[in-house]
C-alpha cells in the first residue's frame, strides 16, 4: 500500500514535531512557560503541512494558554484549531507562521535553516 503525499509527510515529520512537543512538556515541568511556547511554535512550523500535526499543535497551544491563564491566547487557539482542522488539507497555511495569537494566522514568515531542511526532507519522495 502506497502512502499519499500528506501521509508520507506526516510520518516523516512526526519525530521532529514530537521532539518539540516533548521539549515543550519538559519546559512546562520546569515552569519555563515562555520556552515551552517557543517549542510549540517550532512544532507548529514543522508540522503545519499535516492536518494531524497542525491541529494537535494548536490543541497543545490551547492547553498551554489555559494552564498559563492566557485567555486571549486560548481564544485565538480555538479559532486556529478549527482552521487547522479544516484548511490544512487544502494547503491554506502560511508557511513558517509560528501561529501564536500575537501573529496573524495569514502571515507568511521565513523558515529557519533547520526547519527548511526538515520540511524539505519530509517532503522528499525517498
Amino acid at each position: 500500500m502506497r502512502l499519499s503525499k500528506s501521509n508520507r509527510f506526516s510520518k516523516k515529520i512526526g519525530p521532529y514535531v514530537e521532539r518539540e512537543m516533548d521539549l515543550a512538556s519538559n519546559a512546562v515541568s520546569q515552569r519555563d512557560f515562555r520556552l515551552a511556547f517557543s517549542h510549540l511554535e517550532s512544532a507548529h512550523v514543522l508540522g503545519q503541512q499535516s492536518t494531524y500535526w497542525h491541529t494537535l499543535t494548536h490543541m497543545k497551544m490551547l492547553g498551554w494558554a489555559l494552564r498559563t491563564r492566557s485567555f486571549k491566547e486560548a481564544a485565538g487557539q480555538v479559532v486556529r484549531i478549527i482552521g487547522a482542522a479544516s484548511k490544512t488539507a487544502l494547503g491554506l497555511v502560511p508557511h513558517g507562521n509560528t501561529d501564536g495569537s500575537n501573529v496573524s494566522p495569514f502571515k507568511k514568515m521565513p523558515l529557519s535553516d533547520e526547519h527548511a531542511k526538515r520540511i524539505a526532507q519530509a517532503n522528499s519522495k525517498d
